[in-house]
């Protein structure tokens, strides 16, 4: 008759509350047995409940839920239909060479107990087969000749904790271990600008909403097709859980993969919804998106608004200003035809672009104000650090960390923010620096080294 393999308890021996009263399961053929009587009293009115099992076929329906702890002979034979019991496989240490006999009662019972305490009865002169059970899996060993109530109490109660204790280190470390992967994962689906060959300069912020996360639902995207066109995206899926960040980082793909196929303005963003419908969760869920295309020559662009707020232009020499947004469609998602006129923006020769979520406008003015900061009190702000003469990363350091600060703490929506900009001195700068042709060679031409790669913008974080 093989040894059933019994289910598992719902509240293993790390969730069993302090103090209660505890049951444990001997394992032993001695007739006599090494412990008599069915229950023993222990320290601070605790009881210790005794059920006795004579082999591991009885023992395994004894095995219930309401068990704390095992205490196993180590001198019990184990019948050869134990091999037929299968239990999840476990990563325990192997016995050392030339214990695996001695110890085979052990393994079986960790096997299929693996939320329970073990502990183990030896004989008192074998204090390495003892000291090699607890490194096996066992909590604790006991020598038979040194029983008594005291003593055993004393070790069920410390080998209940110390499994307690291993659990909740083992789920620690599972839960690091995961972490550490989703944060890989999470990284490598944040977007690396394809700007190689423009003289456009390029900065960005991100801050996810969610705690502990490196990926929300805001998601943004640049890049450069091969006419010399620039491509910037940014967008907003509604919600801030962890489908609309999967979300998000789908569109983001599509938006890029039909953006380098040669789409633009209302075609592309009507193929993004069609994605956007297909991929949701519910019909409920709908994404704003503002996209731009900055002509070759750096000075026009072409703005699509699908319900997102309108992008902050500050040109040379004036004050940053809104884009006109009464031209928008609206958001993807929300009406099954609808269409999104691409409006032309003149640029000039020097200015910066900063496309940005809801999540930059909607922080409060003082902690515990109801009023939020909005889009006038963002142009103010930016307008205050561009006169402080901050650009680029620096401008948006500044302005992320003033909008948390008036906020009065962390930011409960996610974050993302956007700069563009076209310096002329910049591109005169390059120029010069450029390096002169030389005179042509006949020789075969070298492989191209492969091109640097474009570091990812640094995450805006606590």
């Amino acid at each position: 008759m093989p040894v059933p393999v019994p289910q598992q308890r719902g509240v293993p021996a790390a969730e069993t509350p302090h103090g209660a009263d505890l049951t444990v399961l001997v394992i032993e053929d001695d007739p006599a047995g090494s412990i008599t009587g069915p229950e023993l009293s222990a320290a601070a009115g605790t009881r210790v409940r005794i059920r006795t099992a004579r082999n591991l076929t009885e023992a395994g329906r004894l095995l219930t839920d309401d068990v704390d702890c095992i205490l196993l002979d180590l001198a019990l034979p184990i019948p050869t239909t134990t091999t037929a019991a299968t239990a999840a496989p476990d990563h325990r240490p192997e016995p050392a060479p030339g214990r695996a006999d001695e110890l085979a009662v052990l393994t079986h019972v960790l096997r299929i107990a693996p939320l329970h305490a073990v502990l183990v009865l030896t004989a008192q002169d074998d204090t390495e087969l003892a000291a090699e059970a607890v490194r096996v899996g066992a909590q604790d060993y006991l020598f038979r000749g040194e029983l008594d109530a005291r003593v055993l109490s004393r070790a069920i109660r410390y080998a209940v904790e110390r499994k307690r204790a291993d659990l909740a280190q083992h789920q620690l470390t599972e839960s690091g271990l995961r972490a550490q992967e989703n944060a890989r994962l999470e990284r490598g689906l944040l977007p690396t600008p394809l700007l190689e060959g423009s003289d456009l300069s390029f900065a960005a912020r991100y801050r996810p909403g969610r705690s502990r996360a490196l990926l929300g639902g805001d998601f943004y995207d640049t890049v450069r097709t091969p006419d010399g066109t620039v491509h910037a995206m940014i967008g907003d899926v509604c919600g801030h859980g962890p489908d609309e960040a999967a979300l998000g980082v789908e569109l983001r793909i599509a938006w890029r993969a039909l953006t380098l196929a040669g789409l633009c303005g209302d075609q592309l963003l009507s193929t993004l919804q069609q994605v956007l419908e297909h991929e949701r969760q519910s019909e409920e869920i709908f994404a704003t998106l503002c996209t731009v295309d900055i002509a070759p020559d750096g000075r026009r662009a072409g703005l699509c608004l699908a319900g997102h707020p309108a992008p902050l232009l500050a040109r040379h020499g004036r004050p940053a200003r809104l884009l006109p947004y009464e031209d928008g469609g609206p958001a993807l998602g929300l009406l099954p035809r609808a269409r999104w006129p691409r409006r032309q923006v003149e640029l000039g020769a020097e200015w910066s672009l900063m496309m940005y979520t809801d999540g930059l406008i909607e922080g409060r003015v003082g902690a515990g104000s109801s009023q939020r900061l909005g889009q006038d009190g963002m142009v103010a702000m930016v307008n205050s650090r561009l006169e402080q003469g901050l650009a680029g990363e620096e401008l948006l350091e500044a302005a992320v960390a003033e909008v948390r600060e008036l906020n009065g703490g962390e930011l409960t929506d996610d974050v993302a923010v956007l700069l563009l900009g076209r310096d002329p001195e910049r591109i005169r700068r390059r120029g010069r620096s450029a390096p002169r042709p030389g005179p042509v060679s006949t020789a075969p031409p070298a492989t191209a080294p492969a091109a640097a790669s474009v570091q990812r913008p640094p995450l805006y974080g606590p």
